[in-house]
């Protein structure tokens, strides 16, 4: 089989040029049987950049249609491979291009469906000539492949032959867990239970409001304050602070701002420490030395954040939220799934998943569904089965 595929990797670093460079790389091993044709369709080169209307995009995108028409017509290939883009007008208008000038050539189109939003947005939202474009040009596909069951019917509402279910997966950054970090973590664990003492929580993702850094500070100061009044969410035990470690960049300067002026105050002063944009040997560092991934999100596109899989697979417990797909991630029934924009749910969600200490089943959760290997087994075998 041959495809070609029609997306960019980093740079920007976001989730999805994440997973479109494993699926490049991943998918070359020969047992998958899929020779991999790359158009690398880069348009932004920063964040801030991504899905701006900036002028020489244009004329840009239309050089990638042409390289994957060549791609086309000389390697033969019939299949090719496209992420839709979240419900924005500038993104969408740039995915109507995208499918005047490329698909009438190939035989299958692939949508896999990383951002979430968009059928709900055309139905809810768009005016009714873009509903109707976007449903003649998107409508159709010959496979949706969707993250989760809950991303299944906003795909659906532009009516594709098949929907398959394909979690992300990543690299195991820690293949010796048992032997390594899981015993730290068990002694960790335990002395917190018996002695008390700080326990660190871990922000990383975009440092902006709607996934939830600010709510982050809040639960932080608002379970340090639980601790200095004797407090614990199961009445019993011995006290237990919180430092918070927050990675990742700004893409707003009136949101960092904002946060640097919060934490100056002094219900958080001492105990929030801004890492920056962190990779490499500096971001597993993060991981390691932290006990629970503090993650309150309710960003608009939220799909499956890769994020989330790390801190599984580093053996993290995470306090999230009831938020599109993510409870589909944990074990049902999780104590670290709270409301959107709940501080205090948070906070006393912190208590209950420190002392709990289930750093082996996040770790099982990883190795069991979002494993590299596991992602990439399933994607080839969706795409193979398309029968392109």
């Amino acid at each position: 089989m041959k495809l070609v595929v029609f997306a960019h990797v980093p740079p920007p670093l976001h989730g999805q040029s994440q997973m479109v460079q494993h699926l490049v790389e991943g998918l070359a091993d020969p047992r998958h049987g899929i020779e991999v044709l790359h158009v690398d369709a880069r348009l932004s080169s920063s964040l801030t950049d991504v899905g701006s209307a900036r002028g020489g995009k244009v004329p840009r995108l239309i050089g990638y249609c042409l390289r994957a028409i060549r791609e086309r017509v000389r390697r033969g290939a019939r299949a090719w491979y496209f992420v839709p883009s979240p419900p924005k007008r500038s993104s969408l208008y740039r995915d109507w291009i995208v499918m005047l000038l490329v698909r009438p050539w190939f035989r299958q189109t692939v949508f896999h469906w990383h951002a979430v939003g968009l059928g709900e947005w055309l139905e809810t939202h768009a005016r009714p000539w873009e509903r109707w474009v976007s449903h003649r040009l998107l409508g159709r596909a010959s496979m949706a492949i969707v993250l989760s069951a809950y991303n299944r019917p906003d795909a659906e509402r532009l009516g594709p032959r098949s929907v398959v279910v394909v979690p992300n997966g990543i690299p195991d950054p820690c293949p010796r867990y048992g032997e390594t970090l899981g015993p730290e973590r068990d002694r960790r664990m335990e002395g917190l239970r018996r002695g008390g003492g700080v326990a660190k929580a871990l922000f990383l993702a975009n440092c902006t409001a709607d996934k939830g850094v600010f709510d982050a500070l809040e639960a932080i100061a608002l379970a340090n304050a639980r601790a200095r009044a004797g407090g614990t969410e199961a009445g019993v035990g011995p006290r237990i602070g919180w430092e918070l470690v927050v990675a990742g960049g700004f893409v707003l300067p009136e949101e960092e701002e904002a946060f640097r002026t919060r934490v100056a105050r002094p219900d958080l002063a001492g105990c929030v420490r801004h890492v920056g944009f962190v990779s490499g040997a500096s971001k597993e560092r993060v991981f390691r030395e932290a006990d629970v991934f503090l993650f309150p999100s309710y960003f608009a596109n939220e799909g499956q954040p890769l994020s989330l899989i790390e801190a599984m697979a580093h053996g993290l417990m995470p306090v999230t939220t009831l938020w599109r797909g993510i409870p589909e991630m944990l074990p049902e029934g999780y104590a670290g799934l709270v409301a959107v924009r709940d501080a205090a749910g948070a906070a006393a969600a912190l208590d209950v998943v420190i002392r709990a200490g289930e750093h082996r089943v996040m770790r099982a959760g990883y190795e069991r569904r979002f494993s590299l290997a596991a992602h990439l087994d399933a994607l080839a075998a969706a795409l193979r089965s398309d029968g392109a």
